[in-house]
């Protein structure tokens, strides 16, 4: 038998947990780069996170049609978006092919931590979704 491929469809909320243990971080999404959502946090809730994931792919979109305005580059590849507010800061960063991770964290979450951690879970991801699923045995 040859080897499946992890399917995008399967939830993938595991990738959040060491992000929701991180001082401030409130709640997560992974989204399609279509606004779809592949894994969120429970305490988000599926609506919340549906309207997130839209709001992510937009805002992506947004980011890589600004830089381009400023740059003149078509083919940009963005790293990270960060949106500050009163309430805390969103920070969203790609996770493979047409996917991103967002968070949201409170105002005097440690930026640096997340972020850094952000690309921590985004390999760990990856690494996943390259692996060969297992099959059953004994078919």
């Amino acid at each position: 038998m040859t080897a499946q491929l992890r399917r995008h469809t399967e939830d993938l909320s595991w990738v959040l947990t060491p992000l929701l243990d991180l001082p401030g971080v409130q709640n997560a999404v992974i989204a399609t780069g279509d606004g779809l959502v592949t894994g969120h946090s429970a305490d988000l809730g599926r609506d919340g996170a549906d309207r997130v994931a839209a709001m992510t792919a937009s805002l992506h979109a947004a980011a890589r049609a600004f830089t381009t305005a400023f740059t003149g580059r078509e083919q940009i590849r963005l790293n990270q978006t960060v949106v500050e507010s009163e309430d805390g800061y969103a920070v969203v960063t790609p996770a493979g092919e047409n996917s991103s991770l967002a968070v949201f964290a409170t105002a005097g979450a440690d930026l640096g931590t997340i972020a850094y951690q952000m690309q921590v879970q985004v390999a760990a991801l990856a690494r996943a979704l390259a692996s060969p699923a297992r099959e059953a045995s004994g078919t």
